[in-house]
């Protein structure tokens, strides 16, 4: 009987081995997530400054919004980014994503100055791009949109490829990490900080767009964007401490994984499962990223407070996702439920999106807003504890990149059409009302609400294939690196 000889030196220790320098990687991934997400709100609360100062309509405001993805979805950019990541590596993509986001930002912040509106340029923008709003039109840009609002949405979109690229970067970065330790506790730390991002937009921009006594909607937007250049230095110093992990990994004989080809894209479009967590995605994103966008006059409108008080009462959603996303991740690395988790997450977003539909309007009362918010922060902080964790249960490592940045592309297909949607569907809700400080909600928050029905279902639907096929998306992560080890082993010595 032939022996097989186990090779039982000891593994020499990698910097990922190391806490203080996964967590140092993760701190410098998450602090440049967290001012992009900045400014990706930044304008949120400021709706009705916006549209008194440079005359956007609720349908300029959701095209705005919604320009973040149109070239994602449209022109594949995050297909392409994808393919980019497994092509060139981490920290490549990295870069590239933060200088990208730079860009779009400079452009959208020249948007909303002064400069800008006494500009030729602006007049040009005046006669270009005025498109029919007709549903063949998926372009964001439509007739009676103000130049600001044109060339803003041609920044966000530049912008929306450096984010969405980023955020692709930053999973696949956290893997290479923490795969086999705390992976889903780091994901869930990377989110919290970057909704901590949504919660400082709330609270400092409107103070930021009244500094001064003078109202300048131009002053958060140039602050986030000196932000996203800090976040692009945070990009190239992890960049280094990228290329010391591999140089480490190269010289230990760590065998890589197999060159990614694009063929093998087929293995994530035929995958059902895959198909399953990423409408998951969407359905969860696009029932919170656009109620972002329309929260704060919301209640401003629903429970008649100020601007201030309405930014104040949102800003524990963020924070409160903040706080139990870190403890929901190290529960799934320990304890698994994944699955579980997001139908949870499913229910809740339901009861929430229902309260502010078809309660505040009939008890208006600043407690129980404060906790349907709190509750929908639990809610969405169960997403990245349980859902991007699972990915690389379904998918093989060459393939993440990709896996992700397809999640991330589907999932933009469904912000894009929400977010331009759900300003349509304000705008025909209310006919006729001119004042944003009048509009009524109800149907608005409905099909948010409706969206949480929606993932219930396919949550309900994942955790039953997962029963079924056994991909461990119940099961805990650091137990199953641990098990498969002590397989591994087993299988050698028999």
């Amino acid at each position: 009987m032939a022996t097989i000889a186990l090779n039982t030196a000891p593994k020499t220790e990698l910097l990922r081995d190391k806490a203080w320098a996964r967590w140092t990687a993760l701190g410098l991934l998450a602090v440049a997530m967290f001012f992009g997400y900045i400014f990706v709100d930044v304008l949120s609360p400021l709706q009705s400054y916006v549209q008194e100062q440079k005359g956007w309509n609720p349908v300029a405001w959701g095209n705005f919004f919604g320009s973040e993805t149109f070239l994602n979805v449209f022109v594949f950019f995050l297909i392409f980014a994808g393919i980019i990541l497994d092509k060139m590596g981490v920290r490549f993509t990295a870069i590239l994503s933060g200088a990208v986001m730079v860009v779009g930002g400079i452009i959208n912040w020249y948007a909303m100055t002064d400069a800008f509106a006494t500009s030729s340029l602006a007049q040009t923008f005046d006669g270009i791009l005025n498109l029919p709003d007709a549903w063949w039109n998926i372009t964001p840009w439509v007739v009676g949109m103000p130049a600001s609002a044109k060339l803003a949405t041609f920044g966000f979109m530049i912008f929306g490829c450096g984010i969405e690229m980023a955020g692709i970067t930053v999973s696949r970065g956290i893997v290479k990490w923490f795969e086999g330790k705390e992976m889903a506790l780091a994901m869930g730390v990377e989110m919290a900080i970057a909704r901590i991002g949504v919660a400082v937009v709330f609270f400092g921009s409107p103070w930021i767009v009244q500094l001064g006594g003078v109202i300048d909607v131009s002053r958060p937007v140039a602050f986030a964007m000196l932000l996203c250049c800090i976040g692009l230095i945070c990009f190239i110093v992890y960049a280094f401490m990228d290329k010391s992990l591999e140089n480490e990994m190269g010289t230990n004989g760590e065998v890589k994984d197999d060159p990614f080809k694009i063929s093998d894209l087929k293995y994530i479009f035929t995958s059902k499962v895959f198909w399953i967590v990423s409408l998951l995605c969407v359905l969860y994103y696009s029932a919170i990223f656009p109620f972002q966008n329309y929260a704060g006059l919301m209640l401003q409108n629903t429970l008649k407070i100020s601007e201030e008080q309405a930014g104040m009462i949102f800003f524990v959603f963020p924070l409160g996702a903040a706080a139990i996303t870190p403890f929901l991740g190290n529960y799934l690395d320990r304890h698994g439920k994944g699955a579980s988790m997001l139908i949870f997450g499913a229910i809740l977003m339901i009861a929430c999106h229902c309260t502010f539909a078809y309660v505040l309007p009939s008890f208006p009362s600043i407690i129980l807003a404060y906790v349907a918010i709190i509750l929908l922060g639990i809610s969405f902080s169960l997403v990245p504890a349980s859902l991007w964790p699972s990915v690389p249960k379904l998918i093989q490592p060459k393939l993440l990149g990709s896996a992700y940045a397809v999640i991330f592309w589907i999932q933009n297909i469904g912000l894009y059409g929400f977010r331009k949607g759900i300003g349509s569907v304000l705008q025909a809700s209310n006919p006729g009302v001119t004042d944003p400080l009048e509009y009524n909600y109800t149907v608005t928050m409905t099909v948010f609400a409706s969206l949480g029905v929606l993932a219930l279902i396919f949550g309900l639907w994942l955790k039953a294939l997962d029963k079924k096929k056994g991909y461990g998306l119940e099961l805990p992560n650091i137990q199953q690196e641990e098990e498969a080890e002590e397989a591994e082993v087993a299988t050698a010595e028999g």
